[in-house]
C-alpha cells in the first residue's frame, strides 16, 4: 500500500513537471474578453509638444492595475498601422482588456504602455489618402519625434525606468516596420523589439542588423510574427532568414491568419508576457504554432 502511494506521488510529481515545462504557443479562448471581478488598468490621453513636428501631439497611455506614483515602471511603446492613429489599438485590439487579463493571471510584469500617433506631421489624422508620399514619410519622421520628444515627455511625466533594458517597442503592420527600424537602429535605446506583420517600410535585413554581433550582445528579445496567409509575409520571413543565417537569437512566430487584428492581438498576448523578465533563448524556436520552414 505504501509503495502504491509512493508511486502515485511520483507520477503526480512527474505530471506536474511536464505541465510546468509546457510552453504556451497561442492565446487561449477568451483572452481578449473583459472579465468581471478583476482589477483593471487605466487609459488616458496625453498631449506632448513635438519640436520635431512643430506642434502638440497626442498619445494614449495605459497604466497597469495597482499603478502607483511611488514605483517606477518599464515602458512598452506600441505602434499602429498605416491607416490608424493613437486610438487604433484601443478600437481594434483592446490591449487594455488583454493586459488586464494577463495581470489577473499573474503572467505579466507591471509596465506602462504608450500608444502614440506614428504619423509625425502637423495634420496627423488618418483621413484622406493614407498612402500619400508625405504621410508615408511621416512614419519615418516619427523616429525623431519618438526619441527626442515623446520618450523624454513620458520620462518626465510618469514614474518610469529610463535605461534601455526597461524600454520596449513593438507594433503592427506599418508600426511593425517602424518598431524593427527604430528599435534595431537604436539599440542604445531599446532592448526589446517586436514586429507584428511588419509592412514594406521594414528596412532590408542587412540594413536593420548591420552588426549581428552587436545585436546578439544588446538585445534582450527580438520578436517577429506574422500570419501564414498574410500577403506581407515575405518581409517577416526575409528578416528571419537573415537573422538565422547570422545566428542572432530571435523568435519567429508564424501563425494561422492574415493581416488583421486576430493575428496582432495574439502577437501582443504572446510578446508582452516575455518582456522585462529573464528569457530562455534555448526555447525561442519552440514558440511558433506552425512550421516556420513551410512558408517563404
Amino acid at each position: 500500500m505504501k509503495r502504491s502511494k509512493n508511486l502515485l506521488f511520483l507520477l503526480f510529481l512527474f505530471a506536474g513537471q511536464l505541465h510546468a515545462q509546457e510552453l504556451e504557443k497561442e492565446a487561449p479562448a477568451g483572452f481578449d474578453q473583459a472579465r468581471d471581478g478583476i482589477s483593471h488598468g487605466e487609459i488616458q490621453t496625453i498631449t506632448y509638444n513635438s519640436k520635431t513636428v512643430g506642434n502638440d501631439r497626442k498619445a494614449t497611455v495605459y497604466t497597469p492595475p495597482g499603478f502607483s506614483e511611488n514605483e517606477k515602471y518599464p515602458v512598452l511603446y506600441l505602434l499602429h498601422g498605416i491607416g490608424g492613429d493613437e486610438k487604433e489599438w484601443l478600437n481594434g485590439g483592446h490591449p487594455e482588456v488583454i493586459l488586464d487579463n494577463l495581470y489577473a493571471d499573474g503572467k505579466l510584469e507591471p509596465m506602462i504602455v504608450v500608444m502614440p500617433n506614428g504619423r509625425a506631421m502637423k495634420d496627423d489624422s488618418a483621413g484622406g489618402n493614407i498612402m500619400a508620399p508625405e504621410k508615408v514619410q511621416a512614419f519615418a519622421t516619427f523616429e525623431q519625434d519618438l526619441l527626442n520628444d515623446l520618450i523624454p515627455f513620458i520620462e518626465k511625466e510618469f514614474p518610469v525606468l529610463t535605461d534601455r533594458e526597461n524600454r520596449a517597442i513593438a507594433g503592427l503592420s506599418m508600426g511593425g516596420g517602424q518598431s524593427l527600424n527604430f528599435g534595431l537602429g537604436n539599440l542604445d535605446k531599446f532592448a526589446w523589439v517586436g514586429g507584428f506583420s511588419s509592412a514594406p517600410n521594414t528596412k532590408e535585413p542587412q540594413v536593420l542588423v548591420p552588426d549581428p554581433e552587436k545585436a546578439k550582445d544588446m538585445l534582450k528579445l527580438l520578436w517577429i510574427s506574422c500570419g501564414d496567409a498574410d500577403g506581407l509575409l515575405r518581409f517577416s520571413s526575409r528578416t528571419h532568414e537573415y537573422l538565422a543565417e547570422n545566428d542572432v537569437p530571435h523568435i519567429y512566430y508564424l501563425e494561422t491568419g492574415g493581416h488583421d487584428f486576430k493575428v496582432w492581438k495574439n502577437g501582443l498576448y504572446m510578446f508582452c508576457q516575455l518582456l522585462f523578465k529573464p528569457v530562455d533563448e534555448s526555447k525561442f524556436d519552440q514558440y511558433s504554432p506552425l512550421d516556420i520552414t513551410a512558408a517563404k
